[in-house]
């Protein structure tokens, strides 16, 4: 049971420290999302793994409903998740490109892409950001502590204070939902 509850204290310790950096970085990925979809434009989600679920989480609640039922869909998509798409582009031309030829087809200048990613450094995602900021889509990393290769293509980076996989996606998780009470906040007032 020790390594239980060190596992619950890790996770609020995490949380406590998100918040003790500070909220500018959340406020400001709030902010870039309402002016995206204010101005027409569409939220793009990328990310491996726990990552790419937490992307996809985001867009569920987004396109269906967080907690109000009285709102029309919001533009989102996670990218990745056509299976045909994915499996063609990774086959044909190698898997760090699927994210990259997804944006490339479905981005437009004004959309925003969040890149998810708890290293920083996953090629894949990197490179979707790259052609992101190429096409005029404004550019959001969320990772952990460490500021990896994705930070460097991002316009916004939205670090979560620790090393550890499962307390930075816990962490996501979190940032994920405040974006999606945010916006519909917005759009049921």
């Amino acid at each position: 049971m020790d390594w239980l509850e060190s596992a619950i204290r890790k996770s609020l310790e995490t949380k406590e420290a998100l918040l003790a950096q500070g909220l500018g970085p959340i406020n400001e990925f709030l902010n870039l999302a309402e002016e995206c979809i204010d101005n027409g434009g569409k939220l793009l989600f990328c990310g491996n793994g726990g990552s790419s679920c937490d992307a996809a989480h985001a867009v569920g609640e987004l396109v269906g409903w967080f907690l109000e039922k009285d709102r029309g869909p919001l533009p989102a998509v996670a990218l990745g998740h056509s299976i045909p798409s994915l499996t063609a582009i990774a086959n044909d031309a190698g898997y760090e490109f699927v994210f990259e030829r997804e944006v490339e087809a479905l981005g437009r200048e004004g959309d925003l892409l969040v890149g998810i990613s708890t290293s920083g450094n996953s090629e894949n995602v990197y490179r979707a950001m790259a052609q992101a900021q190429r096409m005029g889509l404004v550019t959001v990393a969320l990772t952990g502590a460490r500021e990896g290769q994705c930070v460097d293509v991002a316009d916004l980076w939205v670090p979560v204070p620790s090393e550890e996989t499962p307390r930075i996606q816990e962490s996501h998780l979190l940032i994920m939902h405040l974006l999606c009470e945010a916006l519909e906040r917005r759009s049921v007032s």
